[in-house]
């Protein structure tokens, strides 16, 4: 199928969206924008969460990643499952129990004023850098595989795809997004599915036969016993355990969306349901690598990881049909991560930063610096594309995006010191505490991978031998959140008092 035609269903997409998005937010307020009037359906949100989670990256790189790491992402996922029931049963009650529109506020009702702004700063900057970085991948593989056929330039591409998303957030904010989420969750599944039955098909086989195939490749282990290794699967389940809390349970874009359901137990049956829908989706993506992999091993295809999906859908070996599905699958992978992002963004800044939800101004002062804050950050999410662009290198990427990772560990200490202690901090000194504790974490785990960095970040950094001495092979792997975490807990330890907390 030709690239106009490709593209002419990618602006019929958008235009659905705007749809939705106009009907839905009709009557919204900033209370809509924030949390939906907390009148949002729990199914819809469990459901378009899925979308949210599963970003365009994800779906390429996860289904890439088969052919060197088997299926032992999965155990990450098995992680998730038990990150997602502590969320359910311990923060999803403290939060409803709390009334919270921000979950940051729950920090400076513990701790203070300095731990909120901590708080809502880690989440804005692993936030931007994270969506931003992710946005740019997928907008590469839409402008490398049909854009630059049509001439339209990336700098193009990027601004039109940022306007469209703010157009549809613009008013409705969380109200729509659990609509527009809704419905891309959907383009994604049935991309996800069609993909898999016909490439199944042109393999000669059936569900059973491609499993046992990629059995036979080795493609379908599971566990990693090998202690050392990073994906060892210890590490890749308490890795995933904690990344589900600390990204999930206490990522403000997330967690806006489950709080805007109307009471704690429907919320709570929102995360569970999820979390069966989420462990399904990620089977399926980790066997449609596998079978990518056998149908390029039979059709002699050499691509890169990454590139392998897109590779083979957009090839002329298959009709126009599966073309079109794997791109409104890519882009409704896309939107609920980008979408989700920038509103959660809008409101984490202008609630913990600016503080417009204690201030005094009326509804539409406060509308309208909430919509000028909006703006801005997809002003931002423009030029951080562009300066990845102008970077053009996956492996810096691939680094950034562990950054972003690694800047949710602060988040993870804060809230388990809240919860598991009654101490208070010494507030002067705890943005000292969250700074230094990840920088420990990440040159722990450069120490760890020094091969890694190096290769990542283009340098020579000499620390082999000692990586030798002091790790012995040892790698970390998911478990550096953990890590991250515990190293924020031990800081606010060494600076806590002994006066309990109200």
């Amino acid at each position: 199928m030709s690239p106009a035609v490709l593209f002419a269903f990618v602006i019929g997409y958008f235009l659905l969206l705007l749809t939705v998005a106009w009907y839905t937010s009709r009557g919204s307020n900033n209370e809509s924008f924030f949390i939906g009037n907390k009148k949002s359906n729990w199914m819809l949100v469990a459901f378009g969460m899925i979308g949210t989670s599963l970003s365009g990256v994800t779906f390429v790189s996860v289904p890439g990643g088969v052919g060197t790491g088997n299926f032992y992402y999965f155990q990450v996922v098995l992680g998730y499952l038990l990150g997602y029931i502590v969320i359910a049963f311990v923060l999803l009650p403290l939060y409803y129990k709390m009334n919270l529109t921000s979950i940051y506020t729950y920090l400076e009702t513990r701790f203070g004023v300095n731990a909120h702004k901590v708080g809502a700063s880690f989440f804005i900057l692993s936030r931007v850098v994270g969506a931003t970085a992710r946005l740019y991948l997928v907008i590469n593989v839409l402008q490398i595989f049909i854009l630059n056929k049509l001439g339209i330039p990336f700098v193009a591409t990027t601004f039109v795809i940022l306007l469209m998303i703010l157009l549809y957030t613009f008013e409705g904010g969380v109200k729509t997004i659990i609509y527009t989420d809704t419905l891309q969750t959907s383009g994604m599944l049935l991309g996800l599915v069609v993909c898999i039955f016909v490439i199944i098909k042109s393999l000669g086989t059936d569900f059973s036969g491609a499993l046992q195939l990629m059995n036979d490749n080795g493609y379908t282990k599971i566990f990693n016993t090998d202690v050392k290794a990073g994906s060892y699967f210890m590490k890749h389940i308490l890795g995933g355990m904690f990344i589900a809390i600390a990204m999930t349970g206490l990522d403000q874009e997330m967690m806006q969306k489950n709080i805007s359901v109307g009471n704690v137990k429907d919320s709570q049956k929102n995360m569970m349901s999820f979390t069966a829908v989420l462990m399904l989706v990620n089977f399926l993506f980790l066997f449609l690598g596998g079978i990518l992999y056998l149908y390029a091993k039979k059709m002699n295809i050499t691509a890169a990881p990454d590139d392998l999906f897109p590779t083979i859908a957009l090839s002329d070996a298959f009709s126009g049909t599966i073309g079109v599905l794997f791109i409104v699958a890519l882009i409704s992978a896309l939107f609920p991560s980008v979408d989700g992002a920038i509103t959660s963004l809008t409101s984490c800044f202008c609630l913990d930063i600016l503080g417009i939800g204690k201030s005094n101004a009326d509804e539409a002062s406060k509308k309208k610096t909430r919509m000028k804050v909006h703006v801005t950050f997809a002003v931002l999410f423009f030029m951080m594309v562009l300066i990845f662009k102008a970077v053009n290198d996956k492996l810096i990427i691939d680094f950034i995006l562990k950054f972003a990772g690694v800047t949710y560990g602060p988040l993870l200490g804060l809230f388990a010191f809240g919860i598991l202690t009654k101490k208070s901090i010494n507030n002067n000194l705890i943005w000292t505490v969250c700074i230094v504790a990840p920088l420990l974490a990440m040159g722990m785990d450069m120490l760890s991978s020094p091969e890694w960095y190096e290769k990542k970040l283009h340098i020579s950094l000499g620390l082999n031998d000692l990586s030798t001495t002091i790790f012995n092979g040892y790698k970390i792997g998911n478990e550096l959140i953990l890590i991250n975490g515990m190293l924020t807990f031990m800081g606010l330890l060494i600076i806590s008092k002994k006066s309990t907390a109200q």
